[in-house]
Formats: structure tokens, C-alpha cells, sequence
């Protein structure tokens, strides 16, 4: 038995949502409902069949629904005017998708070579700097002392061999004088000279029998003693040479030293890093700022193996960065990775990007494609044309005045246009306007020109029309946009 809510008297009586729903309705919406949920559980099959499901079962409700109204009181619906569209060919630019960081073409971290104290500091972090510039200047006292103790060594031994120096700076400069040409081999020759002529005399007196056999061997004995002596006096003098050579590089090494306390920018370019301060205290090999070149950088990014037959040298690349959403910079790829990397399946590709304005900074990520050819005569349909719901493309085919709807499968996108893949031959004639009250089976025709109106023209007419405003308008803007493409 059914019951009613009892109503108080002053109340509105409260109507059951349900019960306002005409019972010939109601299977239908369940119906619709059942394929919804269908659509969301099943595969691309099942979803695209679910969705022309529910396509058809709203044209055929809107079709009952104006059976019974004026326009369905002949028995039938009334013909909707469209636009008529056709298929065109035109060139689409292929290109691969891609996305990286950009980098400085040159980084350099300077780094101090020798010990002490921070006396100046010129640098700031962002400051442009020229190559040789100097950065630091290290307290220099240390230093000189240590190059004025090595000179002395030097100079000490140098006048062991006679060698005389006439400028601080240059101490390499002195030539090494020959053996006979030091004093201590004179010597020595000298006396092994005298030696040998000495003996030669008690040889010749020996052998007359004028001395006697004793004298003739001592005055041996001394020529064989200065012959030693006037070897060892050479080999002294070769070893004083090899002892100037170390001298001469500790002293070099000292003038390094000190040269090197005035820390100099090694190349051209930007500070972004500044790690000290003036009045500290650093070692040998402290970082003490870095230097990047951003007149050009690199973009790295990682390209698909699939696409390892396309990407080459030299190809032109776009992309956008986030502070510049509107703003699409360019460059060109520079180097290639020959190996494929095992894990990502990607292959790195380095982007020479131009950055003369100095507008991209290093870091920053970007996103964008690799322009890789340009394919003519693609067959392409207007997106004005294109109907897409739940992620299933179709159209709405003209035949005789009579609407057909077809799935397609679109590729890419070139300005308002799609490319077609599948579904389309490329003679027919579409629908592009109203799409969302056609259904197949109706029966169409091609908007005309009416009073205060604009008649849509095909896809292409640049033509004026004659409207004011409200709807006119509307239709002047659907026909520039199609004379556009």
C-alpha cells in the first residue's frame, strides 16, 4: 500500500525527486548510467563503445523529446543548419618532445695555490669579470722572505763557479761557464802540470843515473796526485752545477709563490659563487669563487631511443622557461651521446642556446621540442569540425543532407587543424558547427544568410556579411577564425 506524507496545514507539501521523473524515463537514465560506468571499467574498445552508446541514446531521447513538441508534431526533426567543412592537405611540422636544465657552456671554480691572509677582495657575487682580472690579493710578506732565502742559496753558489748575476728578477739568465773555466779546475790543472814536468825532468836525470831511485818515485807519486786532485776538482764543479739547478728551482718556485698570492680570474664570465672574505685565512687549494660564462649555455636534456635515427647535429630546437612563459627561445643541437643509456632507455643531447641578452640563467629548467622534419600533404581535418568526449574523436560526415558519425584517430595538431590518421578518406564533407545536436541520421542543411545575420561560409571564405550584432556577430567570428586556417 502506498503512503503519503501527511501534510500540516500552512505547509508547501514536499515532492519526491523520484516520483517527478516519467516512468518512461527512468530505464533509459539507468541504462545511460550502466554504460557510464562501463566506459570508466573497461578498455579503449569498450570505452569508445560506451560513449557512441551514450551518444546515441541522448540523440534518441532529444529526438522523442521533439516528437512531441511543435517542431516533431510532422513526425520527424526539423533539419539543423550547420557549416560545411572539407578535408585539406597541408604541411605539419613533426618534432620531439623534449625537456632539461640549462647549464654554462664554461664553469671554472678558482681556487687559491698558495696560503695566507685575504689582504684585498675584489669580487661580488653577479659581477662581470675579464680573464686576468684580479680577484684576491694574499698578504705578501711570508712570501718575499722565503724567495729572498732561496736567491741567497743561489747567488751563494753561483759564485762557487764565478757565475755572476746582474738582476734579481732573472737569476736563470747566467750561463753555466765551461769546466777549465772555474778557478778550483785552473788549480788543479796547474799543478798536475807542474806535476808531469817535474817528473818528466826526474825521468831524464833518473835514466843517466843522476838522482837517485827514490826521487824518481816521489816525483811520480806527486803527478799522480794532482791528476786525482784535478779530477775531483771537476767532479765538484759538475756537482755545484746540478746544486745551482735545484737552487735556481727553489728560488723559481718561491717567485711563483709570491706571484701567485694576487689570484687572477682565469676566464671571462660571471660570479656565482663568492666563498670568502677579506681578512680570512686560507690553504692551499681553498675554492675561493666560482665563474660561469652565460654569453652561451647548453641545455641538457635525454632524447627516446626511438627517436635515434631522427635527432642529428645542427637540428633547430624551441623551448620555454618558466620565468618567460610567453616568451619561446631557440637553439641548435650540438653534441650527441653515441651509447644509450641502459636504464632511462635515453640517449644524452647537449643544446647550444644563444643567451647574448643574458636573459637565461643556468639552472633553470626548460621544456620544449626538436624540430625534426616537415611532412607536406597530410591529410587534416578543422578542429571546429572534430567532436571529442571521454577521449574518443569523431565527426559528423554529410551525405545527401543526411549526418553519419565516424570515429577518428587524430595525430598531431598545426595551428586549427589535425592531422588524420585513421577513420577519414579525404573527400568528405563535415559538419562544423552545432555538432553537439547532431546524431546520426538527422538531416541537415547549409546555413544560409538571413535577415540581420551572417551566413556562415565553407571553411576557407573570407568573405564579409552583412549582420549587426548578437548572433551576426557570433558568426562573423566562426568565419574569420575559418578563413584563418
Amino acid at each position: 500500500m502506498d503512503t503519503k506524507p501527511e501534510v500540516t496545514p500552512g505547509e508547501e507539501p514536499v515532492q519526491d525527486p523520484v516520483s517527478e521523473v516519467p516512468a518512461a524515463t527512468r530505464p533509459a537514465r539507468s541504462m545511460a548510467w550502466l554504460l557510464i560506468i562501463a566506459a570508466l571499467a573497461g578498455g579503449a574498445y569498450w570505452r569508445r563503445e560506451a560513449v557512441m552508446s551514450i551518444i546515441g541514446w541522448a540523440g534518441n531521447a532529444s529526438a522523442e523529446k521533439n516528437g512531441r513538441g511543435g517542431a516533431g508534431a510532422r513526425g520527424g526533426r526539423a533539419e539543423v543548419p550547420v557549416r560545411f567543412a572539407r578535408l585539406e592537405r597541408i604541411a605539419i611540422q613533426r618534432q620531439v618532445d623534449l625537456s632539461g636544465t640549462l647549464a654554462a657552456l664554461d664553469q671554472t671554480r678558482v681556487s687559491s695555490e698558495v696560503a695566507g691572509v685575504i689582504r684585498d677582495l675584489n669580487m661580488e657575487l653577479g659581477q662581470e669579470v675579464t680573464a686576468g682580472q684580479v680577484l684576491i690579493q694574499l698578504d705578501t710578506r711570508e712570501l718575499e722572505l722565503a724567495r729572498a732565502r732561496a736567491e741567497s742559496s743561489l747567488r751563494q753558489i753561483e759564485a762557487q763557479l764565478g757565475i755572476v748575476s746582474g738582476s734579481l728578477n732573472g737569476p736563470e739568465t747566467p750561463v753555466m761557464p765551461a769546466d777549465d773555466q772555474v778557478a778550483a779546475v785552473r788549480t788543479a790543472t796547474a799543478n798536475r802540470d807542474d806535476a808531469r814536468a817535474q817528473f818528466k825532468r826526474a825521468d831524464e836525470l833518473y835514466s843517466k843515473g843522476l838522482i837517485p831511485r827514490a826521487d824518481h818515485e816521489t816525483s811520480q807519486t806527486r803527478l799522480k796526485v794532482a791528476e786525482a786532485a784535478l779530477q775531483s776538482a771537476i767532479e765538484n764543479v759538475h756537482a755545484s752545477k746540478a746544486t745551482i739547478e735545484d737552487r735556481r728551482a727553489s728560488y723559481q718556485l718561491a717567485q711563483k709563490k709570491l706571484e701567485d698570492a694576487t689570484i687572477r680570474a682565469p676566464m671571462g664570465g660571471s660570479i656565482s659563487e663568492r666563498l670568502v672574505a677579506r681578512g680570512e685565512y686560507i690553504r692551499e687549494n681553498t675554492q675561493v669563487a666560482t665563474i660561469v660564462q652565460t654569453q652561451m649555455l647548453k641545455l641538457r636534456t635525454a632524447v627516446q631511443e626511438r627517436y635515434a635515427n631522427l635527432i642529428r647535429p645542427g637540428l633547430r630546437v624551441q623551448f620555454r622557461v618558466e620565468p618567460y612563459p610567453d616568451r619561446l627561445f631557440e637553439g641548435k643541437i650540438a653534441n650527441i651521446s653515441p651509447a644509450i643509456d641502459q636504464d632511462s632507455r635515453t640517449f644524452p643531447v647537449e643544446v647550444l642556446v644563444d643567451n647574448a641578452q643574458n636573459r637565461l640563467k643556468p639552472g633553470l629548467f626548460a621544456t620544449g621540442s626538436i624540430l625534426t622534419h616537415r611532412d607536406m600533404s597530410v591529410l587534416a581535418v578543422p578542429e571546429d569540425a572534430v567532436s571529442i568526449l571521454a577521449g574518443v574523436s569523431s565527426v559528423y560526415i554529410i551525405e545527401n543532407g543526411v549526418i553519419k558519425q565516424q570515429s577518428v584517430t587524430l595525430g598531431a595538431q598545426e595551428g586549427r587543424f589535425y592531422e588524420v590518421i585513421d577513420g577519414l578518406e579525404g573527400s568528405e564533407t563535415l559538419a562544423a558547427s552545432n555538432l553537439s545536436q547532431l546524431v546520426s541520421g538527422d538531416r541537415v542543411s547549409e546555413a544560409r544568410m538571413e535577415a540581420n545575420t551572417t551566413t556562415p561560409p565553407v571553411i576557407g571564405d573570407t568573405g564579409s556579411g552583412r549582420g549587426g550584432s548578437g548572433r551576426g556577430d557570433g558568426v562573423r567570428g566562426e568565419r574569420e577564425r575559418g578563413g584563418a586556417r
